[in-house]
């Protein structure tokens, strides 16, 4: 869609304008485009009803003059939905901005803060001889120095904060000796990078512009006449990818990665039909182009399986023609035990998307599925509306680039969970089989053997907890969602009662599986967070955890448990639970239900489940 036909969708007031501009703006990579598009939102705007959304109250601040990024910011948050409030820092005064705890930044009380450092400001002050070790601890001091300045920030306002790296310079300065020595701008300002990324604890988010300068090119990123006129970070369109990034770290901080990518076969993972070509005629492998593109794109979905990417087959196909491939093509990649699911059957693939789910447990919504063919999408599309689709395209050699381009599957944090996560499903899928075969569901509980810890929160487990606070949706009593930071003030909190649970049986181990978190108030022991994977339920452990939960009550001195349940659009499967456990409604509400029962009147449920470890004890 050209400029003047969507110009008139926004001043006709039609309702399609807001999808066509969200797809424009997030694609944009020149100023001139994103500030027309960013007018053009605020003229239709005139002609749409005002949101009455919360508002993310967002701070910019930092060593550079902030306008027009903000603009850029504001605009491309509006089209993702985040409504924004901003405040600007002045020019060059973030550090006093920060360490004055009366200064106008906290009396805005932001939600986020962006530091953006000037990077020519972050010099080596000595010699170019002086020794490498010398050197390099002036870039981890200086690093340190940024991270003091955003601890500050978080401890005195509670915000959460994305810290902007530094753009490496451009001038051509010592040459090939840049590569000798830290003293030269260059390599100082990548060693202080390296340190912020390696250093920055979990609440600090980096915005990596070093590679967004790279990626657009450093000489067209830097705009030496820029700085000089009104002190900007760099080219106008440079500043395009930094708030590209910026809105994107923070949609995404409301928004997890998705879990699952859901792939088709033909044209897809190898050249070719299988069922018309053969497993001979099928293109794959290093003897021509396009067969190494195939197994290239094999190449980088092994690795985001290998960090907890779930990988399912979707496609219409003989499925025993299928299965051969995996089975006994010897440029094949990616076999049979990389994939959770696999679908290959005359099927409609949005009606095998939804078994998908169902087997895994997880929710559509964090599906991606991928496909060469524009008209299977836009089926996908229509039918299951909550998968996100990504059309490949002809040319495998485009694939890779167009799956990393829609920015699904980047992790804030990788825990031992996700790089065992396809074995843990491949496990499950055991469970399943052996669950189906038997009449007799107390032996069957019996047979797998089950193992449980049960402990207290601790340091090691925390990017885990957090993990599953921001993702879990379905068996998760409130969804309450806190920050690592948030999570680790929670062990000093004498008020508070935090444990996790680990299962494990002879199929496996399923690692950390549910997190509490409770709250002691005047003799009643509140449940403030209880969720569950859901991959663990029917096998008692909900029974379990509530064992822990009113023993660990008894102990506090409570006299009863009190349950909270806010209903969402996902988690409908928990809304009787508390009642099933004997609890008594005592608020009932549309967005608010509430449940007792007295500690003394709690009568335990008998598991196969055998805990090794108790939370709060010993051991």
């Amino acid at each position: 869609m050209n400029d003047a036909e969507l110009k008139s969708m926004a001043l006709s007031g039609d309702a399609a304008f807001w999808g066509h501009l969200a797809v424009r703006s997030r694609h944009a990579m020149s100023f001139s485009e994103l500030f027309f598009l960013s007018t053009l939102r605020k003229k239709a705007k005139l002609h749409a009803a005002e949101s009455v959304q919360p508002r993310l109250r967002l701070a910019l601040i930092g060593g550079y003059n902030l306008y027009p990024l903000h603009e850029l910011v504001e605009h491309l948050l509006a089209v993702r939905g985040v409504a924004c409030e901003r405040f600007l820092g002045e020019y060059d005064n973030f550090v006093s901005e920060v360490l004055d705890d009366s200064s106008p930044l906290y009396a805005f009380k932001p939600d986020i803060a962006f530091i953006l450092p000037n990077g020519s400001r972050c010099r080596f002050s000595g010699s170019l001889l002086d020794a490498m070790e010398s050197q390099r601890e002036a870039a981890v001091g200086a690093a340190e120095h940024l991270l003091s300045l955003a601890r500050t920030f978080i401890a005195r306002s509670g915000a959460a904060v994305i810290l902007a790296n530094l753009a490496l310079p451009a001038e051509l300065g010592l040459g090939s000796f840049r590569s000798r020595t830290l003293g030269a701008d260059w390599s100082f300002r990548k060693a202080v990078n390296l340190e912020l990324g390696l250093r920055a604890p979990a609440e600090v988010q980096i915005c990596d512009v070093e590679f967004l300068s790279a990626r657009r090119g450093i000489t067209a990123a830097e705009d030496a006449r820029a700085w000089y006129e009104s002190k900007q970070l760099g080219s106008p369109d440079f500043l395009v990818d930094v708030a590209q990034e910026l809105s994107h770290l923070i949609a995404s901080r409301k928004q997890g990665p998705k879990k699952v990518l859901v792939l088709d076969l033909d044209h897809t993972l190898w050249g070719g039909v299988i069922a018309e070509d053969g497993i001979e005629g099928i293109e794959l492998g290093d003897s021509s182009p396009r067969g190494e593109a195939f197994k290239a794109f094999q190449k980088y979905l092994l690795a985001l399986s290998e960090r907890g990417v779930l990988l399912a087959v979707c496609s219409k196909n003989d499925h025993a023609r299928a299965v051969e491939v995996f089975e006994k093509h010897p440029e094949m990649v990616l076999r049979l035990e990389h994939f959770a699911a696999f679908k290959a059957n005359w099927d409609p693939k949005s009606d095998n998307l939804q078994r998908i789910a169902d087997e895994l447990h997880l929710g559509l919504d964090s599906f991606v599925f991928a496909d060469d063919n524009p008209a299977e999408i836009e089926i996908v599309r229509q039918f299951q509306p909550l998968v996100e689709g990504v059309l490949l395209g002809p040319d495998p050699a485009e694939f890779i680039g167009r799956l990393q381009a829609g920015r699904h599957f980047e992790p804030r944090t990788v825990t031992e969970e996700d790089l065992g996560r396809t074995a843990q499903y491949r496990q499950e899928r055991r469970r399943t089989e052996l669950a189906a075969s038997v009449t007799d569901m107390p032996a069957y509980l019996a047979s797998l053997e089950m193992r449980a810890t049960i402990k207290e929160f601790d340091a090691l487990d925390l990017p885990r907890i957090a993990q599953l606070i921001a993702r879990s949706n379905q068996f998760n009593l409130t969804t309450v969602r806190r920050s690592e930071t948030e999570i680790q003030g929670l062990l000093s909190r004498p008020d508070y009662r935090c444990f996790t649970m680990r299962l494990e049986d002879r199929f496996g181990d399923s690692g950390l599986i549910s997190v509490v978190i409770a709250k002691v108030e005047d003799g009643v022991f509140v449940i403030d967070t209880w969720l569950m994977s859901c991959r663990v339920l029917k096998r008692q452990v909900e029974d379990e955890i509530m064992i822990e939960i009113f023993r660990i009550a008894e102990v506090a001195g409570c006299a009863k448990v009190r349950g909270i349940y806010l209903p969402t659009a996902k988690n409908g499967m928990v809304a009787g639970i508390y009642e099933a456990f004997g609890f008594v409604c005592t608020e009932d509400s549309a967005a608010r239900k509430e449940f007792e029962l007295e500690v003394g009147k709690y009568q335990i449920r008998s598991t196969k489940i055998r805990v090794t470890r108790r939370a709060y004890e010993a051991g």
